[in-house]
């Protein structure tokens, strides 16, 4: 049994962006989607469950992803073939999860969003640019998205006047991911 199979899309200007040239996609179930969250929360790591609203968000492919109970919405789509295509992809991983819970292991707990300045506190904050970044705060900024591997500030990592730093800043993120 598929947990995501008939549904109803929609493609809608962002309410926020009036004229704007990219859409959102809002597929609606008829039957509730929400008991695959916590499977979901324990394979999109980067994921962020609410379990008291029923709802998990994510980014996945520079697209913006909200799952509540009966819907599924998608950001930052050009068009409305673009929306079903990506729909479709999004359907089909939330079914495939759903098939294998069996050999899942489901986290029913909110991962705590990582926050910039808190992870910049426990940078070496010498703007040093080995990371390929022109600040530390960049780098931080870079780290809550995703987009930058802590292992890349080499001051961190390199020199023993930042280890207790670095044990603290790698269980924020071990936190964060779950």
């Amino acid at each position: 049994m598929f947990i995501a199979k008939d549904y109803e899309l929609r493609l809608e200007a962002p309410a926020c962006e009036p004229g704007a040239e990219y859409w959102n996609a809002t597929a609606h179930f008829a039957d509730d989607i929400s008991e695959v969250f916590p499977y979901l929360n324990a394979q999109w790591t980067g994921a962020i469950y609410n379990p008291a609203v029923r709802q998990i968000t994510t980014n996945i492919g520079g697209r913006a992803v909200a799952l509540k109970p009966h819907e599924i919405t998608l950001s930052n789509l050009p068009d409305r073939d673009t929306a079903v295509i990506e729909m479709e992809k999004i359907v089909a991983e939330v079914n495939r999860i759903w098939m294998d819970r069996e050999n899942l292991t489901p986290l029913h707990t909110q991962r705590k969003r990582l926050v910039a300045m808190e992870i910049y506190t426990l940078l070496p904050q010498t703007n040093c640019k080995r990371c390929g970044q022109p600040t530390c705060f960049a780098f931080a900024s870079k780290i809550t998205v995703g987009e930058a591997d802590i292992q890349a500030c080499t001051p961190l990592f390199e020199e023993e006047q930042y280890a207790e730093k670095r044990q603290a800043l790698l269980e924020m993120l071990a936190q964060a991911s779950g």
